[in-house]
């Protein structure tokens, strides 16, 4: 039989149930097949399926082992090429790019683990569809014989948000600088206050979609500031605007300190806001309805100018340790746990500064953020 890229031989009836039986007796195999989270088959030399786990079975849409043992990985999910030719899955031309192919045939030359990501079009119901599979594949030794342990977790959801996130990024940027040079433009052939308050916005929209897309990557390096010279009381202004009609702010009281003298910082406007504002919405969360969340900035030293956020509520021991963890949260909705993290994130690992806090009975929660003077 023709083949593009792997062998194309099977285990024929006596002998594939002569494996079946003795992977079905191996106490390891067993166990693996019942503790181990995620889809799981074993394979024979010829890539075809002796063992299966119920969550694989599930996946298949398989009530019954029997209707999955004996083929090959592309068969039994479905692949579109896997019937191109007639030795089935693994030889047709398509085999020698697929991400599960490679992954077995690698492991079964070199006898090593192979972890590959697995793109396949599969048939079901009559409809094509796309699925990505993160395969990892692991040999192992029955009774002198070797087999395969395929490991298989489904990251379709994963890298169809990804995709749309790096699409959505692109081109929302793209659209975002058109808009920044056309508001400089405006600028200067038609000066006026309202010019200037389009084109400040225009650049606080295409920042804040920078900062997006660092939070999106976990990575801080992909973020450019944008210095600039900033005086306190403008700060405050801002931000006492923002929470004018903030929902988290309803029947709270906002106290705003003024700043005894006129402190100016060079920051990045948009991560300096997105700090502060996160200070002060998770203070008013945990503020009871008519207490206080007071905001001041602290005397400066030689280096910092500190804002402070202080309410009287208290944060549990157990929670303190984990304040800044990313995606940890008290709260039960999903999407949560990212507002202390991006704190640090912004303060320390774009500003340079240090975001800290303290919490205890009787004082209550003080949040500090230090920024570099």
């Amino acid at each position: 039989m023709k083949t593009y890229f792997a062998s194309p031989e099977r285990s024929d009836k006596q002998q594939l149930a002569a494996e079946i039986e003795i992977v079905s007796q191996s106490p390891i195999v067993s166990s693996v097949l019942h503790s181990v989270g995620g889809l799981l088959a074993v394979l024979n030399e010829h890539r075809q399926i002796i063992a299966i786990n119920d969550s694989f079975l599930k996946m298949l849409g398989i009530s019954d082992p029997s209707e999955a043992l004996g083929l090959r990985p592309g068969e039994a999910v479905g692949c579109i090429h896997a019937h191109e030719e007639e030795a089935g899955c693994g030889t047709s031309k398509y085999c020698s790019t697929c991400g599960a192919a490679i992954a077995i045939v690698t492991c079964q030359e070199q006898n090593i683990p192979v972890e590959r990501t697995c793109a396949i079009q599969a048939s079901r119901g009559g409809e094509t569809i796309d699925v990505a599979l993160s395969i990892r594949c692991h040999p192992i030794t029955i009774n002198n014989s070797q087999y395969q342990l395929l490991f298989a977790t489904d990251i379709t959801a994963q890298e169809q948000r990804a995709a749309l996130e790096r699409t959505f990024f692109h081109d929302v940027n793209n659209a975002l600088t058109m808009l920044v040079h056309a508001s400089e433009l405006l600028q200067i052939q038609a000066p006026s206050q309202l010019a200037e308050i389009i084109h400040q916005a225009s650049l606080r929209l295409h920042k804040e979609i920078e900062i997006q897309r660092c939070l999106s990557t976990e990575q801080h390096t992909t973020y450019q500031p944008l210095w600039t010279r900033v005086k306190a009381p403008k700060v405050f202004n801002d931000l006492n605007q923002f929470f004018s009609h903030h929902k988290a702010a309803v029947g709270k009281k906002l106290v705003f300190k003024e700043p005894d003298e006129d402190f100016e910082i060079t920051t990045d406007i948009s991560a300096l806001y997105r700090i502060l504002i996160n200070m002060i919405v998770n203070a008013l969360e945990a503020t009871e309805i008519d207490n206080e969340v007071k905001i001041w900035i602290a005397p400066p030293t030689q280096t910092y100018l500190t804002f402070c956020v202080w309410n009287d509520a208290l944060i549990p021991q157990e929670i303190q340790k984990r304040i800044f963890q990313r995606n940890f949260s008290t709260k039960n909705e999903s999407g949560r746990g990212i507002g202390t993290y991006s704190m640090k994130l912004f303060g320390e690992g774009i500003l340079g500064g240090k975001v800290t806090f303290s919490s205890s009975p009787g004082e209550g929660t003080l949040f500090r953020f230090s920024h570099p003077i």
